[in-house]
């Protein structure tokens, strides 16, 4: 689709306006189709709202306390446990690891050998389907691109997904049978759309893409939240050294510092959308039908107008604006909102303090058992930005352990 012309939204108001109108289709992944071709996010109209409602089913507080509580402790451990015992760590790798088995367990992609070669396997093909998503960022041959990534597709659905299916399809029969209940099932993405795969009419084709879109927006948005988030506590540190202490035993200072990097450094730069037919925001902005609205997110949750005079630094002990999550606009808002968002960060402390079994989330219960464990960046080996992209990705960011 060719825009007629482009419509750039840098303010926090016409920003939730157009996230949440509904004459403005998804438009940030439309290179990316090998990969990303009718999955959630890029669903429209009824087809988005009956998946996201089944989906949803999953992303339950009951199922965040499991997750957060019962399963994430101890994959967090297994995983990076091997990198204490070292004294050091590669976080760009490291992090990308382990959200990538934490975010197998969310999808459901079964691990049957649960080895760290297996792991690193599976980094492989996520690393694959990342390109395959961002394909409109790729400075290579596009064509031989999106042709290996179909091939890793069909290696990674012969390899781990069809015996993923089949491993749930029998547990299905056995609980429809009575032989188990419903809550034996798993609690994972894959086993929610194969319960419900004749209402969504899902082909396997679909279904192997959702899967892996659940996969790659889990671990890569998780593994750069991780490693960024370190990386400013780092800073802060060392600037504040009195908070060293604050770092290892208040546990909501550490989410307050995953919120602010994520208020930063969004996961997206921008949000991209299609206009339908002509669309008039609350404050005057006129979209025309067929323009291709570009969202700066990372322009609204640095306005000083909302976030203060410093408003692009680093703060975790910054006051949150009235009506603002403490993220800003980088998990989205309206039909789009990232439906992850607190299993990934938590909940939001509200103005009357936290509400009983606070949801830390997923990043901010990674970083805090790394603090925990005294990582510090690696003096005598510096970290390096990655030189071959325009966002703030790190290619290698050293660490060691100390007592």
């Amino acid at each position: 689709m060719e825009p007629t012309h482009t419509v750039t939204i840098t303010d926090g108001a016409s920003a939730v306006a157009a996230l949440r109108s509904k004459h403005l289709r998804q438009a940030l992944y439309d290179a990316g189709d090998v990969v990303m071709a009718d999955v959630l996010v890029n669903l429209h109209g009824p087809q988005h709202r009956d998946r996201r409602r089944l989906e949803n089913r999953l992303f339950r507080r009951d199922t965040h306390e499991h997750y957060e509580q019962d399963l994430f402790p101890q994959i967090i451990a297994s995983t990076l446990t091997p990198y204490v015992d070292s004294g050091h760590a590669e976080l760009v790798a490291v992090g990308h690891q382990l959200m990538m088995n934490l975010a197998a367990i969310t999808a459901g992609v079964d691990r049957p050998l649960g080895t760290p070669e297996e792991s690193f396997h599976l980094y492989a093909y996520l690393m694959t389907f990342i390109e395959g998503a961002t394909l409109a960022h790729y400075a290579g041959d596009a064509d031989a691109k999106r042709a290996e990534v179909a091939s890793a597709l069909t290696a990674f659905d012969d390899e781990f997904l069809k015996p993923s299916i089949a491993r749930r399809r029998d547990l299905l029969a056995q609980a429809d049978r009575g032989e188990i209940s419903e809550e034996d099932l798993p609690r994972d993405v894959l086993t929610v759309l194969l319960r419900n795969e004749e209402g969504l009419e899902l082909p396997a084709d679909v279904l192997l893409r959702e899967t892996c879109f659940f996969l790659l927006a889990g671990a890569h948005t998780s593994a750069t939240a991780f490693t960024r988030t370190l990386h400013n506590l780092f800073d802060w540190l060392a600037e504040h050294p009195e908070d060293a202490g604050r770092a290892r035993t208040d546990r909501f200072f550490v989410q307050r510092c995953v919120h602010e990097t994520i208020r930063l450094c969004p996961s997206s730069p921008v949000a991209m959308r299609w206009a339908l037919e002509d669309v008039d925001l609350p404050g005057g902005l006129h979209i025309p039908a067929g323009a291709k609205v570009v969202i700066d997110l990372v322009a609204v949750n640095h306005d000083p107008a909302v976030w203060g005079e410093n408003a692009s630094a680093f703060d975790p002990t910054r006051v949150i604006p009235e009506h603002q999550a403490p993220w800003g606009l980088s998990f989205g808002s309206g039909m789009h909102a990232c439906v992850g968002q607190d299993l990934a960060a938590g909940l939001a402390v509200g103005p009357n303090g936290p509400a009983e079994n606070h949801l830390f989330g997923l990043v901010p219960v990674a970083v805090q058992w790394m603090v925990d464990h005294g990582a510090q960046p690696d003096q005598t080996n510096p970290a390096v930005i990655d030189a071959s992209t325009a966002r703030s990705y790190w290619s290698r960011y050293p660490a060691v352990f100390t007592p």
